[in-house]
């Protein structure tokens, strides 16, 4: 039994947003541990190691709050009245506001959406500066519903890709399927910058930055320098080498090789940048290292240095730990080709993220390209290097125990500290927003609870011997809406799994949509059967299953029960687990019968029984209110295996797969495009959505 917390340390954690208990279930309440609580403070800059700490700490924490005029962010939505913060100032408290705009106003009538600066000045003299956000009150809902496409970006090959699926493919694929489809959207994976480095972490979730994407995806021949490259034969070969890296997966069964990908396209890439850019061409990249600025010269310093001491930068030098230092500067100094050679491929893959989006709306599609936001980086690569500041040291993102891991998770993803995030003004996290925003229709948050709490998990100690840290959710969410609104943008919340009450709902009021999965959505309050279609929330985008899940294919088959015994991840008898998968797609599939869904389905006499009951989930999607439908691309072709398998290591090839059909032979984009299976799945949607 855990011991229990003294009435000191419970105040001071609450005072800094550390929670010292949490309820996985309602009839259910877990007490953190005080070494727990302790360390979650010590991350903050608070020292709570002995009762005497603890007290001063207390007593600090108090004074501090007490003599405070403002906290260091206030939010204020533009259909409401003004912040707490400010209505409860000491009576004749004068505020001198400097808007975004560089206007000097002293009200807070009609100010313009946009993070400004109030100055406070009490009458007995004292004064106060806070970040002032100012939002829409809600982002506008998404005009008609749409459908769309769910797809793992380097899963997709064609007959161009370079041994994984890149940028040009995704233009295709989007101008394919606004126009010949009707889809209204394609939902990709994280694009983020990937840790370098062999063997390179294949997971887009733990990325080296979530501030530029990651080059990789790089259509190489889309690049206009590639015509003009001196030594052609060169290039020549490693298109060649290319050609066979592909022909490896597509025709031999070999898994996608991210690392030899880039190996090739990092030196093609360098024979591009050694072309002088054409005076247009040189005025845009100037533009756009003006625009993106410190963050980019940042996060092009730590690829160059990465490229000399590695790519864990605890591990290098003392003296370059430290992006500011002097030792930081002369490197960067030394190593100037190599920092432009990285700005510019930033700069070059930004060119054609934009490039896919402008090709999606063209072919017609109101929302274009979904992007997705991983819930935080690596602790080693560029954003944990230069955003250092920034972030809790000696912490870890997770989950704690819940009813589907006795053992909670730990995602090795370092949290920002709510703290310096306020002081800030939320700069890191408004400039990572604005940024994807620039090429996004839409944008998907992973893990969208972590705006309201995150649970906080010590180094070297097991993910159940952590505890959540609350965030200001009120101003994460208020920049979200801001930029969303500014961009035009949707923006989707992955609220899967254990949701802390209230946090929906606060999310619906603001105008982000949720996320349902068909297998997951039951009557939990009743029955616990299968929700029918009419009692679903609108706000959401609708799935029959995501990326860490098991096709609906291998659902339907059983075959996800089979593929985690062949790997001995079951904790209980094989058999039991089969009876229990059975019994829960039996129980959907007898409403789906029920419903009239299993009837006339398209693709006449041949089509298989899977086929049909694949594609009587998808009408029943479209029979829910949900205002986006999306199906995974895998599904359309009949693939079995899940892109990753939660739980797995080495002994599933997660995130390395191509899209397959229901025999396991990859598929191209080309073929995906000719697939009859495909169409008439499509057909589902196109006549009854």
């Amino acid at each position: 039994m855990t011991e229990p917390l003294g009435a000191d340390l419970t105040r001071l954690a609450a005072l800094h947003g550390v929670a010292v208990s949490f309820r996985p279930s309602p009839d259910r309440t877990v007490t953190a541990s005080a070494a727990a609580v302790t360390r979650a403070l010590a991350a903050l800059g608070v020292d709570a190691d002995t009762p005497e700490a603890t007290r001063a700490a207390l007593a600090a924490r108090e004074r501090e709050l007490a003599g405070r005029l403002l906290p260091p962010t206030v939010v204020r939505w533009s259909d409401g009245d003004g912040p707490d913060a400010l209505a409860d100032l000491p009576e004749g408290t004068r505020l001198l506001i400097e808007t975004e705009q560089g206007e000097t106003r002293a009200s807070l009538a009609q100010l313009p959406p946009g993070v400004h600066t109030v100055t406070a000045t009490a009458p007995d003299g004292r004064t106060a500066r806070a970040h002032l956000v100012v939002a829409p009150p809600r982002l506008p809902t998404p005009t008609g519903r749409s459908y769309g496409l769910l797809v793992q970006l380097y899963s997709l090959l064609s007959g161009r890709s370079w041994g994984m699926g890149d940028l040009g493919d995704l233009a295709e694929l989007a101008g394919w399927a606004g126009r010949a489809l009707g889809a209204g959207f394609v939902q990709v994976n994280p694009l983020h910058a990937a840790v370098p480095g062999a063997p390179t972490d294949p997971s887009p979730y733990r990325p080296s930055s979530r501030r530029f994407p990651d080059p990789v995806h790089l259509r190489i021949e889309d690049v206009p320098e590639f015509a003009y490259v001196t030594d052609p034969e060169r290039l020549r070969e490693l298109r060649e080498r290319a050609a066979r890296l592909r022909e490896t997966v597509l025709g031999k069964g070999a898994l996608i090789d991210r690392d030899a990908v880039w190996e090739l396209k990092r030196e093609a890439l360098e024979l591009i940048a050694a072309v002088p850019l054409g005076p247009g061409r040189r005025a845009a990249y100037c533009d756009f290292l003006a625009r993106e600025g410190q963050s980019l010269e940042d996060h092009a310093t730590w690829c160059a240095l990465a490229e000399v001491h590695g790519s864990d930068w605890h591990r290098w030098p003392q003296g370059l730990r430290d992006p500011r230092s002097a030792d930081t500067a002369r490197a960067r100094l030394e190593l100037m080709d190599r920092v432009d050679l990285h700005s510019r491929l930033a700069w070059l893959t930004d060119i054609q993220l934009t490039a896919a989006q402008r090709t999606a709306r063209e072919a017609g599609m109101p929302l274009g390209i979904v992007h997705d936001l991983a819930v935080g980086v690596h602790p080693g690569g560029a954003d944990a290097w230069a955003q250092q500041d920034h972030l809790a040291a000696g912490m870890s993102v997770g989950a704690p125990p819940d009813a589907f891991n006795a053992r909670g998770q730990d995602w090795g993803l370092p949290p920002w500290r709510p703290d310096r995030l306020a002081e800030s003004g939320y700069a890191p996290y408004r400039r990572l927003l604005r940024a994807l925003f620039r090429y996004a229709g839409a944008l998907r948050i992973d893990h969208v609870m972590g705006l309201f709490r995150l649970w906080w998990v010590p180094q070297g100690e097991p993910p159940t011997e952590g505890t959540y840290v609350r965030y200001d959710a009120e101003a994460m969410l208020a920049l979200l809406v801001l930029e969303a609104s500014r961009a035009g943008a949707v923006v989707i919340g992955e609220d899967l799994g254990t949701v802390e009450p209230g946090v929906r709902e606060a999310l619906r009021e603001r105008g982000v949509l949720g996320t349902s999965v068909l297998w997951f959505e039951r009557d939990w309050d009743g029955d616990g059967r299968p929700l029918a279609p009419d009692a679903w929330r609108a706000d959401c985008l609708a799935t029959a299953t995501t990326h860490d899940l098991p096709s609906t294919a291998a659902r339907l088959t059983g075959e996800h029960v089979e593929l985690r015994d062949r790997l001995d991840l079951l904790n209980r008898p094989v058999e039991e687990e089969r009876a229990e998968a059975a019994a829960d797609t039996g129980e959907w599939l007898d409403l789906l019968s029920r419903l009239d869904l299993l009837q006339g389905t398209g693709g006449g006499a041949d089509t298989s029984s899977e086929e049909a009951e694949i594609q009587a989930v998808h009408r029943f999607l479209l029979r829910t209110p949900a205002r986006m439908i999306g199906v995974w691309l895998p599904d359309a072709v009949g693939d079995r295996r899940p892109q990753n398998l939660p739980g797995t290591w080495d002994q599933y090839p997660n995130w390395r797969l191509p899209i397959a059909d229901a025999e396991g032979r990859p598929v191209t984009l080309e073929e995906l495009a000719a697939s009859a299976r495909l169409h008439a799945l499509m057909e589902v949607l196109r006549e009854e959505g």
